[in-house]
């Protein structure tokens, strides 16, 4: 199954289905179901741009880092996008997010990677 690193608080946020676009510097020709990954960076910046969109983010010490936490389909990929959360210059179109109950150790990449689908389970 293909897995995609974010930092936290977008992974969170993602996964939870409260932003609906990822942003990219590069466009993906992958539609499907995507496995989402917290890596182990924070990003403060983003902590503050989701506040300020109403979104109640957890503390930092309530998210999990340097885990596979839920999955989330990518419906299109496009360059403009009427929702609050694109910024461009691509943004992948998301759908069906779905927080898994226990987060799952693993190591991420960049861009898109492959995770056999046994080490998720029921997630």
């Amino acid at each position: 199954m293909k897995c995609l690193s974010l930092k936290q608080p977008w992974a969170w946020a993602v996964v939870n289905g409260l932003k609906d676009i990822e942003n990219r510097k590069w466009r993906a020709q992958f539609r499907g179901e995507l496995l989402i990954h917290a890596s182990m960076n924070y990003d403060r910046l983003g902590e503050i741009i989701l506040k300020e969109n109403g979104l109640d983010v957890p503390d930092l010490s309530s998210v999990n880092f340097g885990a596979i936490i839920g999955k989330v389909e990518i419906i299109d990929c496009v360059r403009i996008h009427p929702s609050k959360w694109f910024f461009g210059p691509w943004g992948f179109v998301l759908k069906n997010a779905v927080a898994f109950k226990y987060p799952i150790p693993y190591k991420g990449r960049l861009g898109f990677f492959e995770v056999n689908y046994s080490v998720i389970g029921d997630g």
